[in-house]
C-alpha cells in the first residue's frame, strides 16, 4: 500500500477585494476538512458579506491528488463561468483541504462569458498568492504496549523523532498512544524492534 503524500493546506482564512468594471469581487479562502466544513465555510461567507448578487464557490476538501471531496457552484452566474474556473485554480494550486468563495456585488456592467471566467479565476488566483500555508503530513495513531522499565526510553525515542504522544495508560503494563507520520512508520517500527528486542508490542491505535 502506498503511503499518502504530504501536501499544503491553508494556515488561516483570508480575503481580498478588487473592482472589475464597477463590480465588486471579494474572494475568501480558508481551511476545510470534508464536505460539511466546506459548506459551513460557504454559509459563513454569505453571512459575512450579505446582500451580494452572487456567491460562487468551489472546494477541494481533502487530498488534492484525489478527485474525492470536491465541489463547485456557479452561484447564479451562467453555467461554467464561475464555479468551474474557481475549482480549476484550486486544483492547479496543489493545495488541499481548501475552500474558496467569490462574492460579487454587481456594478451594472456585464462582463460576458470570458470576462466572468477571468474575473472569478483571477480573484481566486490573487487570493492564493497571499494565502499563508501549513504542511499537512498524513499520520497514524499507534499503540505501544511495553514493560514499565522501558517507558522512559520509549518516550525519549518518540521525542527524538518529533512524534506526538497522544495518551498513556497504566495497567499491569504501560500503553502509550502516539501519532506518527505514515511514511515514517516502517523505519520507526524497525528501530523499536532493534532497540527493545521484542519487549514492546506495536498495535493499531485507531
Amino acid at each position: 500500500m502506498v503511503n499518502p503524500a504530504s501536501y499544503f493546506i491553508p494556515a488561516r482564512s483570508i480575503w481580498i477585494e478588487q473592482e472589475i468594471k464597477r463590480s465588486r469581487f471579494i474572494a475568501t479562502i480558508g481551511h476545510v476538512r470534508g464536505r460539511e466544513q466546506a459548506q459551513q465555510f460557504i454559509v459563513k461567507a454569505q453571512e459575512q458579506w450579505p446582500g451580494a448578487n452572487h456567491y460562487c464557490s468551489a472546494f477541494v476538501a481533502g487530498d488534492p491528488a484525489t478527485t474525492m471531496d470536491i465541489g463547485m457552484s456557479d452561484g447564479g452566474e451562467p453555467q461554467g463561468t464561475a464555479g468551474r474556473p474557481i475549482l480549476n485554480v484550486l486544483r492547479h494550486s496543489g493545495i488541499g483541504e481548501v475552500a474558496a468563495v467569490v462574492i460579487r456585488y454587481f456594478g451594472g456592467v456585464r462582463l460576458g462569458t470570458g470576462g466572468l471566467v477571468r474575473a472569478y479565476a483571477g480573484s481566486v488566483q490573487k487570493a492564493l498568492e497571499e494565502l499563508p500555508l501549513d504542511k499537512f503530513v498524513p499520520s497514524k495513531r499507534v499503540r505501544f504496549v511495553l514493560p514499565y522499565a522501558d517507558e522512559d526510553a520509549l518516550r525519549r525515542l518518540l521525542s527524538e523523532n518529533h512524534f506526538t504522544l497522544e495518551d498513556i495508560c497504566y495497567t499491569h503494563e504501560v500503553e502509550i498512544d502516539a501519532c506518527l507520520p505514515r511514511s515514517d512508520l516502517p523505519a520507526f517500527n524497525q528501530k523499536v524492534d532493534d532497540r527493545f528486542r521484542g519487549r514492546i508490542r506495536i498495535r493499531d491505535g485507531s
